[in-house]
């Protein structure tokens, strides 16, 4: 399984996370699987919501979490940020 190495940022505990990312699974997946990590890391400092969203960090525009990383052009490095 191929993976790529991402950088997350959460503006609300002011962390970034680098974290490997598969390139074919869903990122619905990924974003469920980023939250459940993030929340424990922070000692639920950091709870998701229905509304939490993955987004480019560059341009703030949401990820589509039907598509897979390697759909949505995602690669090693790219920035995104977790709100």
């Amino acid at each position: 399984m191929d993976k790529i190495l991402i950088e997350v940022f959460v503006p609300a505990l002011a962390r970034t996370y680098d974290v490997y990312i598969p390139l074919t699974t869903k990122l619905w997946e990924v974003e469920t699987l980023l939250t459940g990590a993030i929340e424990e890391l922070s000692n639920d400092y950091f709870a998701a919501t229905r509304d939490t969203v993955l987004c480019v960090r560059t341009t703030g525009s949401v990820l589509d979490i039907g598509m897979s990383a390697q759909e949505s052009g995602l690669h090693h490095g790219s920035r995104l940020m977790l709100i």
